[in-house]
């Protein structure tokens, strides 16, 4: 068993799960800070409420950040030239996304250091930024890896990449930051009925079901898009060599419209995955028509896992298609670390990942229970 666990071709599968597995982790926890903050102009009118929006992730939000820090671990040690490409090739994206981020906990400290209206405002204006810019811009970036990025190897394996900030911001790949950043506005929404009362729920209930009921019908359109070709898809037609080395230039792969289906139509219990990712958000917006808000934010994880899980499911083998030369795109079985990195981070992931998780539910568990303004008027300058 052990054996079997630690062989090269077993480890590389083991961590494309847990890329996946860090990923949803980070949609589903940092996605709904990301939500709240976007939906914050629309369901605080009061400086009164907007702190009880703010204070239902004050506690936690530092905390969610931890599964962004880990899949950016991930992709870096276990995947060093995705890491390498996506890093070079998107970096002016990247920028935008890291800029945003930035710009949101400095937002959170910084908004109640002094009671001026105008002063809070500016840093509520800047916390929608920094929430609504990554939920645009994470779709846009997954839209992208669906068409396939412009990119080639030299045969010293150096990236190159072709393309440009302005060529990502293509009309399908902004139809994907738009199921992302509606999906993303049901889950914070979702969490906002869960923790708040009074009118910021009222409002939150009214926008989820919108945002629910938009992100279950654009992820379908989606599906759409893929069926007839325009998300782009990739196939290796060479015999895949699960624990061969590194190397992107030693397989072949051609752009096939049909590609991204072909998982599902080799193992059709795997269709249970989009299903979900349009269901799940159907049921949150009857969720929040009928005031079940434990319900309503379980459907809206479920449909942010299904979604997210649904583009890995789909790409698999491939890890980052090459539009420009198939044949250098990026797969699982050709740009991993080697096997001893992958073992070790697998022992360590064995023994700190069951630690986040402890804590991380301890931190839930103590900070359970409802924000109201009565509780952040008398918690005084310790809430936001």
């Amino acid at each position: 068993m052990i054996e079997f666990l630690f062989d090269y071709s077993t480890l590389r599968v083991i961590w494309w799960i847990l890329l996946g597995v860090l990923l949803i982790g980070f949609a589903t926890t940092d996605g709904f800070d990301m939500g709240v903050g976007t939906l914050l102009p629309f369901v605080g009118k009061t400086d009164a409420e907007r702190r009880v929006v703010i204070n239902t992730i004050g506690p936690v939000w530092e905390g969610n950040q931890v599964w962004f820090i880990l899949g950016g671990g991930a992709i870096f040690a276990a995947w060093p030239a995705l890491y390498a490409l996506s890093f070079s090739g998107f970096y002016l994206a990247m920028f935008l996304v890291l800029a945003a981020l930035i710009l949101r906990p400095v937002s959170f400290k910084y908004r109640s250091k002094r009671p001026d209206p105008a002063w809070r405002a500016g840093w509520d204006r800047a916390l929608f930024v920094g929430s609504a810019v990554p939920a645009l811009i994470f779709g846009v970036a997954v839209g992208n890896t669906l068409r396939g990025v412009p990119f080639h190897y030299t045969s010293d394996l150096r990236p190159i990449y072709e393309g440009t900030l302005f060529g990502l911001l293509n009309p399908v790949a902004l139809y994907c930051g738009l199921v992302s950043l509606s999906m993303l506005v049901m889950h914070g929404a979702a969490w906002l009925a869960l923790k708040s009362e009074g009118p910021v729920a009222d409002r939150s209930r009214a926008l989820g079901s919108k945002a629910a009921l938009l992100a279950g019908v654009l992820f379908a359109g989606g599906g759409v898009l893929v069926w007839l070709g325009l998300l782009g898809g990739y196939r290796v037609t060479s015999p895949i060599v699960w624990d061969g080395p590194s190397n992107p230039l030693l397989k072949t792969v051609e752009a096939d419209p049909g590609a991204w289906l072909a998982n599902f139509h080799a193992h059709p219990l795997l269709w249970v995955v989009p299903a979900l990712g349009v269901v799940a958000p159907l049921l949150a917006a009857i969720g929040f028509r009928t005031r079940a808000a434990g319900l309503t934010f379980l459907a809206s994880s479920l449909g942010v896992a299904a979604i997210v899980a649904t583009v890995g499911v789909a790409m698999f083998p491939i890890l980052l298609p090459s539009s420009t030369n198939p044949g250098h795109s990026l797969a699982v079985f050709d740009a991993s670390s080697s096997r001893l990195t992958l073992r070790n981070m697998l022992i360590a992931t064995a023994i700190f990942m069951p630690l986040i998780l402890a804590y991380t539910g301890w931190v839930y568990r103590v900070l359970r229970g409802k924000v109201s303004e009565k509780s952040v008027e008398s918690a005084g300058t310790s809430a936001y």
